[in-house]
């Protein structure tokens, strides 16, 4: 199961619809970000990924 995969399941979960799912990956192509947002993540950052970034995110 790929990371795509486990977004798909959890997004079908009522417990876990409102988590803060970051895709964070290596490829960074337009498709990259359409099949991450498709599969459920909030947001897809490309290794090596802004630490600030992040923490601004998760912060919310």
């Amino acid at each position: 199961m790929d990371g795509y995969e486990v977004a798909r399941r959890l997004r079908k979960l009522p417990e876990a619809r409102k988590v803060l799912l970051i895709a964070l990956s290596g490829y960074g192509q337009t498709e990259d970000f359409r099949k991450s947002k498709e599969a459920g993540f909030d947001h897809h950052l490309v290794k090596p990924a802004d630490t600030d970034e992040l923490l601004i995110l998760i912060a919310g």
